[in-house]
């Protein structure tokens, strides 16, 4: 499928098929989506928890419980569910692990290639942190990038899957422990195929026309 076709064709579940499991090969195609994501200077502030297991979809629905009930299903039921985590702060030893690993890949040409690059990264480290402190909301944005990515692929695979922010961030936090990690939960996504209770497959797509979308100057 094109990239085209499969924007068009993209939805939002709302229910799945529980019988029906994603081929692993096709996940693996999506791991590696989210790993290839693009983040503001090679940042990649994000872990990704995946669940695909019955028991490990559990521990996720935990965090969709009163107010939020009405995304269990979408958790229990899906094929496989990601928990997209975002980094707290960009600390020296992931800074470190960054760029042993720019280097290991063959992205310096010399030594004064390696500390510009490390120069600049803390450069809009520094910025964050002391001059806007925006340091949590400018981590999280890279998060959001590898969930747009993943999102698209899914669809170009043929994948249905669902966005949801609506989980309580406290309890999945401590469940699988994030903040000791120097991690928080930002946002789920369930991928699987949706069932004949998805209303929202059967939906026309809906977005407003271009000439209220674009300016082109």
């Amino acid at each position: 499928m094109d990239i085209l076709s499969a924007a068009r064709k993209r939805h939002t579940a709302k229910a799945y098929d529980k019988e029906r499991q994603i081929p692993e090969e096709l996940m693996q195609q999506v791991y590696s989506l989210l790993r290839h994501s693009p983040s503001s200077v090679n940042s990649q502030p994000w872990h990704f928890i995946v669940a695909n297991t019955p028991e490990g979809k559990a521990r996720v629905a935990k965090a969709a419980q009163g107010g939020y009930g009405y995304n269990a299903a979408k958790i229990l039921d899906a094929s496989h569910v990601i928990v997209f985590c975002s980094r707290i702060d960009m600390d020296d030893a992931h800074l470190e692990r960054l760029l042993a690993q720019e280097g290991k890949d063959g992205r310096f040409r010399d030594d004064a290639a390696r500390a510009g690059q490390d120069a600049g990264r803390r450069g809009y480290v520094h910025t964050h942190r002391y001059t806007t402190r925006d340091m949590p909301q400018w981590l999280e944005k890279q998060v959001y990038l590898a969930l747009g990515t993943a999102l698209l692929g899914a669809a170009a695979l043929g994948i249905d899957a669902t966005p949801m922010e609506g989980f309580d961030q406290k309890i999945l936090d401590e469940e699988f422990g994030l903040h000791a990690q120097g991690l928080a939960s930002v946002v789920l996504a369930s991928f699987g195929y949706s069932s004949d209770a998805d209303f929202n497959a059967g939906l026309p797509k809906s977005r407003l026309p271009e000439e209220l979308t674009f300016t082109f100057v």
